[in-house]
């Protein structure tokens, strides 16, 4: 099937998103050569060096790997590939539904939430522990908007993400919220019971500020699953049913 031309405006652009789109889907198998510069050019259109552009956010993206010798082989994303991928996922052609992405974020979130809880009130100096427990209570005065609370939200965990010390969870956590709670465009309705959830924010707050790690992971980790058990209704169950 011949693939359309490219349009004109922002011409490296589409052609990274199909690229893109041809290694997630399989069409371009992993360990095979990626099509030649001059073949990929004369395809679609365009000149080599919106290809070389395209072919370059492929290599940054670990899709791709150019050897030495300058020959450019697909790579098996789901080990090379980072977190910003997800970002992209839902958005590509025949492979937004071959993933829960709404579930499988929620679940990283909460993982990395409670244990940055654990290391806030372990880490934080007082000044952050008195800022967490003061945007709780301001967050108990705010709403019923859902998309006010999830602002409010984002903002209250920046401070225990902060507070953990993490760098790495940090950047995850920018990864995710920039924006929007962008990866898998969790829509916010589903996060309504954790957001409503007053006391389990009041309760986290404090249990920072008394330091108590245990019971500060373990309350994050609570007040987190209650979006995963909301996203877990859609996800199909494997044949047979479960165990």
């Amino acid at each position: 099937m011949t693939e359309p031309r490219i349009r004109r405006e922002a011409v490296s652009d589409q052609l990274f998103t199909l690229l893109r789109d041809r290694v997630l889907s399989g069409a371009l198998a992993p360990g095979t050569p990626l099509t030649a510069e001059r073949d990929l050019a004369a395809e679609f259109g365009v000149n080599r060096h919106a290809v070389r552009e395209a072919v370059k956010r492929l290599q940054q993206a670990r899709l791709v790997e150019v050897s030495h010798g300058g020959r450019t082989r697909v790579l098996d994303w789901r080990r090379t590939a980072g977190l910003d991928l997800a970002l992209q996922l839902a958005h590509t052609d025949g492979l937004s539904a071959s993933y829960d992405l709404s579930r499988d974020i929620l679940e990283m979130r909460a993982s990395i939430g409670a244990d940055a809880a654990r290391l806030c009130a372990a880490r934080c100096p007082e000044e952050t522990a008195s800022g967490i427990v003061g945007a709780a209570a301001a967050y108990a005065h705010r709403g019923p908007d859902l998309a006010d609370l999830a602002a409010a939200d984002v903002a209250w965990w920046r401070l225990i993400v902060e507070g953990s010390g993490n760098i790495a969870y940090l950047l995850a956590f920018n990864t995710l919220v920039e924006d929007r709670f962008t990866a898998g465009e969790v829509p916010v309705a589903l996060r309504a019971t954790e957001l409503l959830d007053i006391a389990g924010h009041m309760r986290l707050a404090a249990l920072i500020a008394s330091r108590d790690e245990k019971g500060a992971e373990a309350a994050a980790r609570a007040l987190l699953a209650r979006s995963v058990r909301a996203a877990r209704p859609a996800t199909r169950e494997p044949e047979g049913g479960t165990a």
